[in-house]
């Protein structure tokens, strides 16, 4: 793994296949679709983390991670 690459937090096929879409319209997905949610989900894990943190919790919650919405 380069050093700037991140470990891969998704199942690959289930995301690619989720990406595509199942409806009427059938999305493609890019190569770098993938590296790009991947970093965004260690961005989450990350917010969630300092959001526990800040609240004096060693749990995280969902809230933690679904407060940006």
């Amino acid at each position: 793994m380069a050093k700037n690459e991140k470990e891969m937090l998704l199942v690959g096929s289930k995301t690619k296949e989720a990406l595509k879409g199942n409806g009427k319209e059938k999305f493609m997905v890019s190569a770098d679709a993938l590296t790009g949610l991947n970093e965004y989900v260690h961005w989450l894990v990350s917010e969630a983390q300092q959001r526990a943190k800040a609240n004096g919790r060693k749990t995280i919650r969902s809230y933690d991670i679904l407060a940006g919405k």
